[in-house]
C-alpha cells in the first residue's frame, strides 16, 4: 500500500512570512493565556517556533506520516490541504491471505459456537492479521511540539488515527475528521451478558499519557458511515467506530475547545479504566468549552480520576438518536460541569444527562435545559434514586476563558463551533 513502507515523498516547504501577523496565521497561533488546563505551566504552543525546513503542506496520507517523522521533536507545523484519505484502498487491502469474513460467520454463529468461551482457531488469527495489517496503515504518530492545521474550510483525515503518545505540547486545529472504519471487528461471544457483541479498535484521536494538548476547531464524527448504516449478524450491530477523542494513561493539561462531535456513539473517555489509578490520580486535568455534541449516545465525557472543566458546551439530543446519557461519573473523578445548554427532546428527561458509574462528587450548576435554569444532580436524584450523586467535586476551575450565559451558549457555539470556522 502506498501508505506503508514509502521512503520518497514530495512535502512542500512553505515560508514563514506570516510570522510577521501571527495572530493572522492559525498555524503560528499559540493557546491564549487561562485557555483551560493546557495553558498551564508553560503553555501550549506546538509548533509555532518552527523554522522554514519544518513547516509542510501535506495532500496526501503518506505525505502526511512523512511530515511527522521528519525532524523528530523539533518544532513543526503541518499543514492539511484537502481531505486526506487514510484508507484509499478500501478494507480488502488489509486482509490477510485466507481470511473469509463469510466463512468467520460460520465458524464463530452462536449456533455453533455458544457463548461460553471467546473466539479462536484459524479465522480468528486471520482476522487479527488484518486487524494488524489496518493498524499498521491507519496510525499516526504525533511529536512533541507539533501543530496540525487544515488549510481553509474543507480540510482533514478520512479514516486515520491520530496519537498522540508519551509527547508534549501538540495542537490540533481547524481539521474536519472522520472516524476510523474498523473493517475487522471481533466477534465476542462472551460480552454484553453473554449474549455476544461486536467489538471495534482504532479511535479518532488518543491522547495518551501526553501534556500540553490543546484541540481546538475541529469536527469530528462517523461522517459516511453513521452506525445506522452498519449491517447486524447474529443479532447485534456490526460495530465499526470506537472512541473519538480518548485522553488515557496519565494525560494531563489538555483543553477541547470549539470543536464539533457529531452522530457517534461512544464519543469522549477521560480515564481508560477502574484500575488505571496509578497512571490517572492526580493527572487527567481537562477542559471542554464551547462544545457542542449532538447526536451522541454517550460520553460526552465518561471520567475517571480526572479534575475535568465542562462549561459552555452544548449538548444536543436529536428526535429519534439512540441516547444514553452524557456525563458518565465515574471512578475518583471530579467533574465541573456548569454554565452548560442542553437541548432534549420529548421522551428525553434531564435525569438522563449524568450517569453514576461509581460514587463520585461532582459540580453542575447553572446548567440549562432547552432554555430553562436545571439542577441537573437533583432530576437525576429524584428520577434515578438507585443512583444517588453526591454534590460539590472539591475544587473551583480557575483557568477559564470568557464564560458566556448558558441561554446564549446553542447560538454562539452553532455558529462558531467546528472546522472551517475559525475568525
Amino acid at each position: 500500500m502506498a501508505v506503508v513502507g514509502c521512503t520518497a515523498l514530495a512535502l512542500t516547504v512553505t515560508g514563514t512570512t506570516a510570522q510577521a501577523h501571527p495572530s493572522r496565521d492559525l498555524a503560528r497561533q499559540t493557546l491564549p493565556a487561562n485557555d483551560g488546563w493546557a495553558s498551564h505551566g508553560a503553555g501550549t504552543t506546538g509548533g509555532a517556533a518552527a523554522d522554514a525546513d519544518h513547516v509542510y503542506t501535506v495532500r496526501t496520507w503518506a505525505e502526511f506520516r512523512q511530515a511527522l517523522a521528519d525532524g523528530g521533536d523539533a518544532p513543526k507545523i503541518i499543514k492539511v490541504k484537502g481531505m486526506i484519505d487514510a484508507v484509499s484502498e478500501g478494507c480488502d487491502a488489509f486482509a490477510a491471505k485466507g481470511y473469509d469474513f463469510q466463512q468467520y460467520l460460520a465458524d464463530y454463529d452462536p449456533a455453533v459456537w455458544g457463548h461460553d468461551t471467546p473466539v479462536s482457531g484459524e479465522q480468528e488469527e486471520l482476522r487479527d492479521a488484518s486487524a494488524d495489517n489496518q493498524a499498521k496503515a491507519i496510525t499516526a504518530n504525533i511529536p512533541s511540539n507539533t501543530t496540525i492545521v487544515g488549510v481553509g474550510k474543507n480540510a482533514g483525515i478520512l479514516g486515520g488515527s491520530l496519537q498522540i503518545k508519551g509527547v508534549d505540547n501538540v495542537i490540533l486545529r481547524n481539521l474536519t475528521i472522520e472516524a476510523p472504519i474498523d473493517c475487522f471487528p471481533q466477534w465476542d461471544p462472551t460480552d454484553d451478558t453473554k449474549t455476544g457483541a461486536w467489538n471495534s479498535d482504532y479511535d479518532t484521536v488518543v491522547v495518551r499519557g501526553s501534556t500540553h494538548v490543546w484541540i481546538d476547531h475541529n469536527t469530528l464524527t462517523d461522517g459516511r458511515y453513521p452506525d445506522s448504516s452498519l449491517p447486524s449478524y447474529f443479532g447485534k450491530i456490526y460495530q465499526q467506530h470506537d472512541g473519538l477523542v480518548d485522553i488515557v494513561r496519565g494525560a494531563n493539561y489538555v483543553t477541547v475547545s470549539w470543536n464539533s462531535f457529531e452522530d457517534h456513539d461512544k464519543t469522549m473517555l477521560i480515564g481508560g479504566g477502574d484500575s488505571h489509578g496509578a497512571d490517572d490520580r492526580g493527572k487527567l486535568k481537562v477542559t471542554l468549552h464551547h462544545n457542542r455534541f449532538e447526536g451522541i449516545v454517550e460520553r460526552a465525557p465518561r471520567v475517571r480520576y480526572g479534575q475535568v472543566d465542562a462549561y459552555n458546551n452544548h449538548f444536543a439530543v436529536t428526535k429519534d438518536q439512540k441516547y444514553a446519557y452524557t456525563f458518565g461519573i465515574g471512578i475518583e473523578s471530579r467533574l465541573y460541569a456548569t454554565h452548560n445548554a442542553f437541548s432534549l427532546p420529548p421522551g428525553v428527561s434531564a435525569a438522563q444527562t449524568l450517569k453514576r458509574w461509581n460514587d463520585a462528587p461532582l459540580t453542575a450548576e447553572n446548567n440549562y435545559v432547552n432554555g430553562r435554569l436545571t439542577d441537573l444532580i437533583a432530576v437525576h436524584n429524584a428520577e434515578i434514586p438507585g443512583e444517588t450523586l453526591q454534590r460539590g467535586a472539591g475544587w473551583t476551575p480557575t483557568l477559564r476563558t470568557k464564560v458566556h450565559p448558558p441561554k446564549a451558549i446553542p447560538a454562539i457555539v452553532g455558529h462558531h463551533a467546528g472546522a472551517g470556522r475559525l475568525r
